[in-house]
């Protein structure tokens, strides 16, 4: 069960390793684009090309649905990146439902794990299987593995990596699981662990008058998607690669400086963040040297 490219490692793993795939759940086929071209999630084409069935449901608590999952007979389900699931779905097959997330839980539970843990500046993030239960991304933990975050990498860069050591983890889980080698651990129990909620627009406004670590990290951590964004001129400017530059007089949060030719900064609370990457309301993403050769500064 899963929908985006993230769940297509997974699936393809599993097909490679020789699992029997009785069925794929993912989302429904959604119109997308100015000619609302129907648009296939990536868990289906690959599906398709590989001709496993595919199972499309508006909800997943229809009753025909229901039907068809409990008519495949299968053994275990496994969730990659998918929606929530009722009760009368996860707790169907005999050996249970298995989830991927990428975190170390019980860190990080959540739709945006990835994008949170570079935000808050970690240094380290994982992928976990875990047994399925009633509240979310709480359940029994099957295996970990953990990696470094770079310090300059963003979430693209960790995304892409994640989906393959997420692979490998759930095949190793489910060997474990079918040889019963693998022992299930309740999740630990802390107070004050950091969550993953869904990223919103205000999430990815830059708050200029926080530090520049905190800044570069909200970068890092949106990019490529949603990206981070402020304003210039009174428009949208997404940002999605930066560096940073501690200083003592940088100016006033907010305040931009620009050669007009080869650089353009903001400043922040203790320096300035010199931009590499960015997008205008209304352009094409390009970098910095590019979007100066076209633009003119209404404030210059």
């Amino acid at each position: 069960m899963g929908t985006p490219e993230f769940a297509v490692a997974s699936l393809e793993a599993l097909v490679k390793a020789g699992f029997y795939i009785a069925g794929v759940v993912t989302a429904p086929d959604k119109p997308a684009g100015r000619g609302l071209k129907i648009n296939e999630s990536a868990v289906k084409i690959f599906a398709t090309q590989h001709r496993l069935p595919v199972l499309q449901p508006e909800k997943l608590k229809d009753p025909a649905f229901v039907q068809q999952l409990a008519d495949l007979h299968a053994d275990i389900q496994v969730v990659v990146a998918f929606r929530m699931l009722p009760e009368i779905v996860w707790n169907m097959p005999p050996l249970g439902t298995i989830n991927l997330h990428g975190s170390l839980l019980p860190k990080y539970r959540g739709a945006a794990p990835i994008n949170w843990a570079i935000i808050n500046g970690e240094k380290e993030t994982g992928v976990t299987t875990f047994k399925l239960q009633h509240a979310i991304d709480t359940g029994n933990i099957l295996l970990q593995s953990r990696f470094e975050i770079g310090e300059d990498e963003n979430a693209g860069e960790v995304h892409d990596r994640m989906k393959v050591t997420g692979a490998a983890v759930l095949v190793e889980t489910l060997n474990g699981v079918a040889a019963g080698s693998i022992r299930e651990q309740p999740q630990p129990q802390a107070d004050n662990i950091p969550h993953a909620p869904k990223i919103f627009t205000e999430t990815c406004r830059i708050d200029w008058s926080k530090s520049i670590g905190s800044i570069y990290n909200l970068i890092r951590g949106l990019s490529p998607y949603p990206a981070a964004f402020t304003m210039l001129d009174n428009k949208t400017l997404k940002i999605y690669k930066g560096k940073k530059e501690p200083a003592t007089d940088a100016g006033e949060p907010g305040t931009y400086n620009t050669d007009g030719k080869t650089f353009l900064k903001f400043a922040a609370a203790d320096g300035s963040i010199y931009i590499d990457e960015l997008q205008l309301e209304g352009k094409k993403k390009m970098t910095t040297v590019e979007f100066l050769r076209g633009y003119r500064f209404k404030s210059l």
